[in-house]
């Protein structure tokens, strides 16, 4: 019999409790908050679909998306009852604990359903990306000495099997959309329930769940290895932490739809934290704009989890819906509105003004049926707040949402510490920061600048393939390097400002932080992708590529619709747009930090040309190596 695991948390909030900060000098260096929860003693992840069948069988934990696109409630119950089936199928097939099952797939209610199933069965799982090239889906098979993979569909299968000779410890390769789940589930009927019990109470806290691969921008990606007390950690303390969100505080119950990667950490800490939580969890697979938006539309959330994209996106169509039917202007209006409506609540509720003013309420007012309600019917209706991670979403944007009726709250973290090792207090925002220390974590900030953090969601180590071991990922004094630079403000909120790794130095000595200039850039609707260079040159420049629907909508608005893309690159009146939005990038920052030239590239930055990790970020060195004509050229 495993242990039974404490719920993850209690009815009512907790009281905020405040960093306590260490100061160097009078400059902050360290903020440490306390941990809301016990840490776990005993049990496993694969222990919470049991836990939550016995305490409450008929709540509602998920929901499955049939063919006809109707939205099928999962009770804990009929939950638990999958996972074990599953499980008892995996044990079938011979799988033994401790073996590493790799699923390759996008994000769906199988992928949660193997998740769970898998930890039942004693089993480490490995995340691939779905778009992974054949390489990189050889090298985590690889690496992880995997043997067993779970891919999503025929395609999937052809590219692990052309590399199958490349494998020899890859057993068993099952494709979902070909009934894998369903012939596990006829393995397992005669493999008793007590031998996934007795898989379940080998596990323990420190026992290793996940092998996460780091997205790789400088080199090969590493095996970050997470244990069960890791995303306990996390998952625990964030639920008490953020108990408006996890908690039904209206006469609907709390949920969300998961459309980030579930091969990417916050994805998974997403999914974890739901059921954890018993909230209601559906999964979208697609991204594209019309998919997302019928599934929101469908499905309904409370809340959601983001990244700045997603909001970027949703923030842009709705200004090109307004100017397509020649309410560009009055958008703009609304948009201001909201921004100066958020700003002053989120000061009043951090104690530094009384809040919006009469004409700014009673604008808002005028505003709300007109554009925010239509911002909120385009997230489902219900969704009241957002938790956004991956990159800054900026101030602007931040108090944009508030002013419609949705809370942001950022945060920030690495593959390293189960995802958020920082996050905004709903109590008490900070627009322009990544918040405070997720109770039980410590930010230290080295004199160098980098960003270091402790906390027990902080992983193992790295996962050495070729011995089968790990290695310590954390400093001797048991700090872990993030390699980020930032700063904490006298409250102990973070600041994020780069990569240490990024760091441009002019050829005047001057320091700068690429980041902010890009991340403001990628907001513009027309920019798809940015990269700022000037290492070892006299001033910085960009390289541009176009956003695809910011492009179309702004061909329509301009006439332009036959004119190919390749062709507009070198468009005047298309330039005179973008040189507006590097002048806005270039107001946040000194005159030696600005772009003073940027070039439009006529193709884009993928994953597929090697220029995108998987996690959409930058291969800084391979776009600057296939792309150095263009970049020579700015500076002639």
């Amino acid at each position: 019999m495993s242990p039974k695991i404490p719920p993850a948390a209690g009815p009512t909030p907790p009281p905020l409790v405040e960093p306590t900060l260490h100061r160097e000098g009078g400059v902050v260096r360290q903020a440490y908050v306390p941990p809301l929860v016990p840490r776990l003693e005993s049990g496993s992840l694969a222990d919470i679909p049991f836990h939550n069948a016995a305490e409450d069988p008929h709540a509602v934990v998920l929901s499955r998306k049939e063919p006809d696109g109707r939205w099928a409630d999962v009770t804990a119950a009929e939950f638990a009852e999958e996972v074990s089936a599953v499980a008892r199928g995996l044990v079938a097939e011979g799988l033994r604990p401790g073996d590493r099952l790799a699923i390759m797939a996008r994000t769906s209610y199988a992928w949660t359903l193997l998740d769970f199933a898998s930890w039942a069965a004693g089993l480490v799982t490995v995340p691939v990306y779905p778009t992974s090239s054949a390489a990189q889906a050889r090298f985590v098979l690889q690496d992880t000495t995997a043997r067993a993979c779970v891919v999503e569909n025929a395609e999937l299968a052809r590219l692990v099997s052309g590399v199958r000779g490349a494998l020899p410890d890859l057993e068993h390769l099952w494709q979902l959309d070909a009934g894998a789940l369903g012939r596990l589930t006829t393995a397992g009927r005669e493999v008793p329930e007590e031998a996934v019990a007795g898989r379940r109470a080998g596990l323990g806290p420190d026992t290793i769940a996940t092998v996460i691969h780091t997205s790789g921008t400088t080199g090969r990606p590493k095996g970050c290895v997470l244990t069960h007390g890791n995303f306990f950690a996390e998952v625990d303390n964030c639920i008490e932490l953020l108990h408006p969100v996890f908690r039904a505080v209206s006469r609907h119950p709390a949920a969300t739809l998961l459309f980030l990667p579930m091969a990417h950490v916050f994805g998974r800490m997403v999914a974890v934290g739901c059921v954890r939580a018993r909230v209601r969890l559906g999964h979208a697979p697609s991204i594209q704009t019309e998919d997302l938006l019928a599934d929101l539309a469908g499905f309904r959330p409370s809340f959601l989890l983001a990244i700045p994209y997603v909001l970027e996106k949703v923030y842009n169509n709705a200004r090109a819906t307004a100017e397509r039917m020649r309410r560009g202007s009055s958008f703009d209006r609304a948009s201001r509105v909201a921004v100066r409506f958020g700003d002053a609540a989120l000061d009043a509720r951090h104690g530094g003004g009384r809040g919006p003013g009469f004409l700014t309420r009673a604008a808002r007012g005028l505003y709300d049926p007109l554009v925010y309600r239509r911002i909120r019917e385009a997230l489902g209706g219900r969704v009241r707040q957002v938790i956004c991670g991956g990159s800054p979403l900026g101030e602007r944007l931040c108090a944009f949402f508030a002013g419609a009726g949705i809370e942001v709250f950022e945060g920030y973290g690495l593959t390293e510490t189960t995802a958020a090792v920082t996050v905004t207090p709903p109590l008490k925002p900070r627009l322009g920061t990544v918040g405070w220390p997720v109770p039980g974590t410590a930010v230290r900030i080295a004199h160098d600048g980098e960003v270091l953090l402790r906390g027990g969601q902080v992983f193992s180590g790295y996962w050495h393939g070729a011995r089968r071991a790990v290695e310590p990922g954390t400093r001797p004094d048991g700090w872990l390097a993030t390699g980020d630079l930032g700063h904490l403000d006298d409250e102990g909120y973070l600041t994020i400002t780069g990569r240490k790794k990024d760091l441009i130095i002019t050829s005047s000595g001057k320091n700068v932080a690429p980041a902010p200039l890009e991340d403001w850039l990628r907001a513009h609707p027309l920019v798809h992708q940015c990269l700022v260079v000037g290492d070892n040159r006299p001033y910085l420049t960009a390289l541009l590529t176009l956003e695809p629907e910011g492009l179309a909508h702004w061909q329509r608005m301009h006439g332009k619709e036959d004119v190919p893309p390749d062709r507009l690159v070198g468009d005047e009146d298309l330039r005179r747009n973008l040189q507006q939005a590097v002048d806005d990038a270039n107001a946040l920052v000194s005159q030696a930090e600005s772009i003073r030239r940027f070039r439009v590239l006529a193709v884009d930055f993928t994953e597929r040309s090697g220029h995108l990790t998987p996690s959409m970020k930058l291969r800084r060195e391979a776009i600057q190596r296939d792309f150095a004509a263009e970049i020579d050229a700015l500076y002639t």
